[in-house]
């Protein structure tokens, strides 16, 4: 055997060393050079390179650097400590009697061990200063059944924060430290972020403080599932748990969104984040301030997506807008002059594309506010003129039917009956099937039945449905009438 191996033979062997194999090594880079082929110059291959390739100005100029944006931004992030209140210890439910209990419907009782509480449960979030005089904004569910939370600088300084308010539907809190002269971010416009831009996040994930990730913006106006008021800035930057509640940055230093949620399978990152927009975070930041509380419009309809072939047959153009399923009676639509069966188009001049940008719209508009609406009535464009309402705690702004909070927990997209419904059936309320996919189509749900009562109680609204479903344990049992048929139908929630 000879004392040294060829660079060929070397090459091979390094390749299979690391696990590359053969065909590895027949690559570019690791494909030795021919001795038996000229050399040719240098000059001579960026010529015949620059002839034959067209001239172009290139559409990306290079990679962005992003260490004076994190240099003038680090100061305004902070990590936010989260202790949560015990809670009662509920009986095992392997227990005996846990069965008895549950089946008769009997309290159960609390389990006396250990004083009868949990730990108080902790959590870690992130955070930006929005003003020198100490507020923060964050995620409502950072800081969701809080009693104690703690913020820290990434010069160490700690303080102690109080939650001012927070909002659910939005997933937007407002905290306060005892602090002056703090760094307060810069706000950008996010009505000016194109898809595709650079941006960057900085945040705690899984603990690590002030960890920083970068990417592009993904899409822009993403609606998201039970996500109804907030039209989501999707990137694909690194977002994990710690995350949530951190900023956004454009390449300007400018926040653009807070970070609140992920799609994952694992827990952890899959190329899909989320974002509040900071123009719908600092509404609800400004509106806690003033009256200790988010509030959100209502305009008192149910909708649904307007599809090709609804199109067509109404007459229109294309498919656009939302559809009226339903007026709700004495509301602000009902006032208005709205009929069930007309698609709006259009509020103050804002085109209304799809049929989940009007809860959107609608939302984060000020309860009281004069609107002027498009609609699509027979054929023709209508102007109408409405006063929006408020929504408490148990309503939304709207139902867009596919895209509804009922449809995500158990496939089912509903509508209240008609009036005309209500009468042949024999009932005073009840739901319509608009539609059944997932565990409802499994167990048997059928497009055009009627969903009188959940696990016993009447439903006459989608929110009561969700709501109901929401508060069931691992089951359902849906009252549905089906011609002159009732039966109950089990339904496993996944």
């Amino acid at each position: 055997m000879k004392a040294h191996l060829s660079r060929q033979t070397m090459i091979l062997a390094l390749a299979a060393a690391f696990g590359l194999g053969a065909a590895a090594a027949s690559l570019e880079w690791l494909r030795p050079v021919e001795a038996a082929a000229p050399a040719r110059p240098v000059t001579q291959l960026a010529q015949a390179a620059s002839a034959a390739a067209p001239s172009s100005t290139p559409l990306v100029g290079g990679l962005p650097d992003f260490s004076a944006l994190v240099e003038q931004t680090s100061p305004s992030v902070v990590n936010i400590s989260v202790v949560g209140k015990p809670s009662r210890m509920a009986m095992n439910p392997n227990d005996p009697m846990f069965e008895f209990f549950r089946r008769f419907g009997i309290p159960v009782p609390q389990n006396p061990q250990r004083g009868g509480e949990t730990p108080a449960p902790r959590g870690i979030g992130s955070g930006f200063v929005i003003s020198q005089d100490g507020y923060i904004l964050t995620n409502a569910h950072v800081v969701a059944d809080a009693a104690d939370v703690t913020v820290k600088f990434t010069d160490k300084r700690e303080y102690k924060a109080k939650v001012i308010g927070s909002d659910k539907r939005t997933d937007v809190a407002l905290i306060k430290i005892d602090a002056r002269n703090l760094p307060a971010v810069k706000l950008g416009n996010p009505e000016n972020t194109r898809v595709g831009e650079w941006v960057a996040a900085i945040g705690a994930p899984f603990g690590f403080e002030n960890t920083v990730t970068a990417g592009i913006v993904s899409a822009k106006s993403r609606a998201l599932p039970d996500e109804s008021l907030v039209p989501f800035i999707q990137t694909d930057v690194a977002i994990n748990p710690g995350n949530s509640g951190g900023p956004l940055f454009n390449l300007n230093g400018e926040v653009i969104g807070i970070n609140s949620q992920i799609y994952s399978r694992t827990g952890g990152f899959m190329g899909l984040s989320f974002a509040i927009p900071i123009d719908v975070a600092m509404r609800v930041a400004d509106q806690i301030k003033q009256y200790g509380r988010a509030r959100h419009a209502r305009l008192g309809v149910s909708i649904q997506p307007v599809t090709r072939d609804l199109a067509d047959s109404f007459g229109m153009d294309r498919a656009r807008g939302a559809l009226v399923a339903n007026v709700e009676q004495g509301g602000p639509a009902d006032k208005a002059g709205l009929q069930a069966g007309d698609v709006i188009l259009s509020v103050d001049g804002r085109d209304v594309v799809d049929s989940f940008d009007l809860p959107k719209v609608i939302g984060n508009l000020p309860p009281g506010k004069a609107i002027r609406l498009k609609v699509w009535r027979q054929g023709n464009e209508r102007d109408l003129t409405a006063t929006l309402g408020e929504q408490n705690d148990a309503e939304q702004v709207a139902e867009a039917g596919n895209n509804g909070p009922v449809r995500d927990r158990i496939g089912l997209a509903v509508r209240p009956l008609t009036g005309a419904e209500s009468q042949q059936l024999g009932v005073s309320r009840g739901l319509v099937v608009a539609d059944a996919s997932g565990a409802a189509a499994q167990a048997g749900i059928q497009q055009g039945d009627a969903i009188l009562a959940v696990n016993g109680q009447p439903v006459g609204s989608a929110e009561e449905l969700s709501r109901l479903i929401e508060k069931a344990k691992g089951r359902v049992a849906l009252l549905v009438q089906r011609g002159d048929n009732r039966l109950f139908v089990p339904i496993r929630i996944n």
